[in-house]
């Protein structure tokens, strides 16, 4: 009887120590959304974007005369949000509101 208990008490230790890990599946609505942006300006612009309710943040610079295609992270697709590109000096901005996140947006500015 003592060896079953001693057996036992080194072994529970064993039994108690496995790691669970769990993962959640990506949503289908988590990936992300892209915006083309052309800049006709003559200097560089930073684009931000700010969701309903949230805080604004940067997705990337399009330099002067330029488009480029910036990804949206973290926003869920068709979320209406709204668009700001600030010039580089940072005496102007632009500005486009209720922009659907579907498909590529396109955007030109200004």
């Amino acid at each position: 009887m003592r060896r079953l208990l001693l057996a036992a008490l080194l072994l529970a230790p064993l039994a108690c120590s496995r790691k669970v890990v769990v993962t959640t599946p990506t949503s289908p609505s988590a990936t992300p959304s892209t915006i083309k942006v052309t800049n006709a300006t003559s200097q560089s612009v930073t684009v931000y974007v700010t969701p309903p309710g949230g805080t604004e943040f940067p997705i990337g610079s399009v330099p002067s005369n330029t488009t480029a295609v910036l990804t949206v992270n973290g926003v869920a697709a068709g979320t209406a949000v709204r668009l700001r590109a600030a010039l580089a000096d940072g005496s102007r901005s632009y500005t486009r509101d209720g922009v659907g996140l579907t498909g590529v947006v396109d955007w030109r500015v200004p």
